[in-house]
C-alpha cells in the first residue's frame, strides 16, 4: 500500500474560457495526515478538491489518490471511488431538501457497500451517534426534512454524512463557515477524533487561519500553486 493518500504531479486545470487555475508541479499528502489549506477565494482550493475528490478531471498531469490514478478512471468509476473512499463535505453542503435528516446522512451508505460495511454497528446506529455528537439530535429532529433546520444545522448534517462509514479521505471545504464557536469546537473534536480513530486522511480548507494550528501541516494553496487564478468559484 502506498504511504501517501494524495499524490500530485504536474498538476494543470483551466475552465471553458482558458483562464487558468491551477499549475501544481507536485503536491502530496500522507495516509493518515491531517493538512489544513488556506488561501483567499478564487484562489484554486475548491478547485484542487473538485479534483482531488474525482468531480472534476485534471487537464494534465497525474492525480493519485489512495493509490488510484483517477486519470485512468471514467466519470462513473470516479463516481464509484469518492462514494467508496471518500467523505465530502461541501461548501453549499449539497443535502438534498426531500429528504429527511437521517436519509441525507445514510446516503454514502446506500451508495456504497463498502462504506454500509464499515459503519459500525450499522449505519442507522452510527448515523445517529454522528448526529448526537453534533448536536443535531433532539426529539424528532432525525425524522425531519433537512430544509427545517438552520444554516449551521445543516451544515453539521452534512459533516455527520461525510464521516458516515469511515472514509479513508475526508475533503471539508469550509466546513465551519456557517458554525458559531460552540458548534465549530465541537465539530473540530468529533472531526479529529473520527479521523485518529478510523486513520483517515484529512484535507481541510478553511478561511479561518486560527484552526490550522490544530492540524498536522498547514499551508497556503499559493505555495503549491504557480497559476494566477482570476476567476473561481471558491
Amino acid at each position: 500500500m502506498t504511504e501517501l493518500a494524495i499524490d500530485i504531479e504536474g498538476l494543470a486545470f483551466a475552465w471553458n474560457d482558458g483562464l487558468p487555475v491551477l499549475d501544481i508541479p507536485r503536491f502530496e499528502v500522507r495516509r493518515g495526515e491531517r493538512v489544513f489549506l488556506r488561501g483567499p477565494s478564487g484562489s484554486g482550493k475548491s478547485t484542487l478538491l473538485g479534483i482531488v475528490s474525482g468531480v472534476l478531471k485534471a487537464g494534465r498531469g497525474r492525480v493519485r489518490v489512495l493509490g488510484e490514478d483517477l486519470g485512468l478512471l471514467t466519470g462513473g468509476r470516479r463516481d464509484e471511488f469518492r462514494a467508496a473512499h471518500i467523505g465530502l463535505v461541501f461548501q453549499m453542503f449539497n443535502l438534498l431538501p426531500y429528504l429527511s435528516v437521517m436519509d441525507n446522512v445514510l446516503l454514502p451508505a446506500r451508495f456504497s457497500a463498502v462504506r454500509r460495511g464499515r459503519a459500525q454497528p450499522d449505519p442507522a446506529t452510527e448515523a445517529r451517534r454522528l448526529l448526537d455528537e453534533l448536536g443535531i439530535v433532539t426529539k424528532g429532529s432525525p425524522a425531519r426534512l433537512v430544509t427545517e433546520l438552520s444554516i449551521g444545522q445543516q451544515q453539521r448534517v452534512a459533516v455527520a454524512r461525510a464521516l458516515l462509514g469511515r472514509p479513508e479521505l475526508v475533503i471539508a471545504d469550509e466546513p465551519t463557515s456557517s458554525l458559531d464557536s460552540d458548534a465549530r469546537d465541537g465539530f473540530i473534536r468529533l472531526l479529529m477524533s473520527e479521523c485518529s480513530a478510523t486513520g483517515a486522511t484529512l484535507l481541510f480548507v478553511s478561511h479561518d487561519t486560527a484552526l490550522g494550528g490544530l492540524f498536522d501541516r498547514q499551508l497556503s494553496i499559493g505555495d503549491i500553486n504557480r497559476a494566477r487564478p482570476q476567476l473561481e468559484q471558491s
